[in-house]
């Protein structure tokens, strides 16, 4: 990916902002905008880039106990807006928010590291079955995503042990969201033909921005951090109060 070095102008805020803007977007859909198709499909380039950013957080934290703990934390906290979007009450065990996902994730990965200190080997004879277990876990305690979105950080963390982590993430994320998920169907009228396709499978799209990384912090600090997770909870009841009042 050398061609793309040029390119590589985006830091860590830049990035998580953008992922801000299409989940904004996919939750306007799902909320007081609903029917207009590109929103969400627009949304589906969120959850990858967070899910980058969670693996990249996993292996640049200072401490990742403290990551797990903050996490943990604002997923408590976002779970009455987050249930009151999607199942209209203060309560509904039948979803959990995204957070809780990215901390099931970063339990696994803490494993697998465990497992590559005694052995490489051990590591790469680990990963498909912590990956299974990871997909079954997020499956049955039904976090945002489900197993998907757990094995979706995975994809970013095992990059970041292979060669031509590009491709990795590529296959990685058609797998996840082509293979795996599928969903509903979009059509394209081109050269005289129409030509579906799944609308998960716009999430590959979000490797466009992740690509052009550069591995800087960008603005960081103790206010922005915490105003960055507050965005998550903070906006779903914003558009939990607009959506009542519209209705």
């Amino acid at each position: 990916m050398d061609v793309l070095k040029k390119w590589k102008r985006l830091d860590a805020l830049a990035l998580k902002a953008l992922a801000m803007v299409f989940m904004l977007c996919d939750h306007l859909w799902a909320t007081i905008i609903p029917g207009n198709l590109w929103l969400t499909s627009v949304g589906r380039l969120a959850f990858p880039i967070f899910a980058f950013q969670i693996g990249e957080g996993f292996f640049l934290t200072r401490s990742r106990k403290n990551y797990l703990g903050r996490l943990f934390l604002w997923a408590l906290i976002s779970e009455v807006p987050f249930d009151l979007m999607y199942g209209g009450s203060f309560f509904y065990p039948f979803h959990q928010n995204v957070l809780f996902t990215f901390c099931l994730a970063l339990l696994l990965m803490t494993l697998l590291e465990k497992a590559e200190r005694r052995s490489r080997l051990l590591f790469f004879l680990l990963f498909p079955v912590v990956s299974a277990v990871g997909y079954l876990l997020g499956t049955l305690t039904m976090v945002d995503y489900y197993g998907f979105g757990v094995l979706t950080v995975l994809v970013f963390y095992l990059a970041k042990k292979l060669p031509l982590p590009w491709l990795v993430q590529l296959a990685g994320l058609w797998l996840v969201n082509v293979g795996m998920m599928g969903g509903m169907e979009l059509s394209l009228e081109f050269l005289g033909r129409t030509w579906s396709f799944p609308q998960q499978g716009l999430a590959l799209l979000a490797l466009v921005p992740i690509w052009c990384y550069n591995g800087q912090q960008g603005k960081s600090g103790p206010l922005l951090r915490t105003a960055c997770y507050a965005f998550y909870p903070v906006h779903m009841a914003v558009l939990v109060l607009l959506w009542r009042q519209l209705g």
